[in-house]
């Protein structure tokens, strides 16, 4: 993201840790935008112990369903694991994340709505006023 003059104001590729109800949800700024770690989305709206077999299960149901245009949008971006090492996860911007959470079946998912629409609009301030960027960073 750069502001006005140019000057970039987040970085390429940029990893930070954000947090839904105590839950870490891994990020990383790709395409002048946010995209959010799935496994992680689908920990913090399910509970599910194993959040990659669900994740996994609910992308198969909406493959089979015609979301064909969801999985296209799904991209594998580097995260950092619990060993701290990077590793290529699946991630969602912010619109294909609110497509794959109505297919989730969970009444977690309306706190998240309302979490996802606030860390939006938190960034489209940032975007107005890199000032509040540098503070957080």
């Amino acid at each position: 993201m750069t502001d006005a003059d140019g000057k970039e104001i987040i970085p390429e590729g940029k990893n930070q840790i954000t947090f839904f109800k105590k839950r870490e949800i891994r990020q990383v700024f790709h395409n002048n935008e946010w995209w959010f770690s799935l496994v992680d989305v689908i920990q913090a709206l399910t509970g599910s112990d194993r959040p990659s077999k669900y994740w996994n299960d609910l992308k198969a149901k909406i493959s089979e369903e015609g979301g064909s245009e969801v999985s296209d949008k799904i991209g594998k971006l580097k995260l950092p694991g619990a060993d701290g090492k990077m590793y290529p996860s699946e991630v969602a911007n912010v619109e294909t994340l609110f497509r794959i959470i109505q297919s989730i079946p969970s009444p977690k998912a309306e706190p998240f709505k309302r979490w996802l629409a606030k860390v939006g609009y938190e960034r489209i301030q940032e975007y107005k006023n890199p000032e509040i960027a540098i503070k957080r960073a």
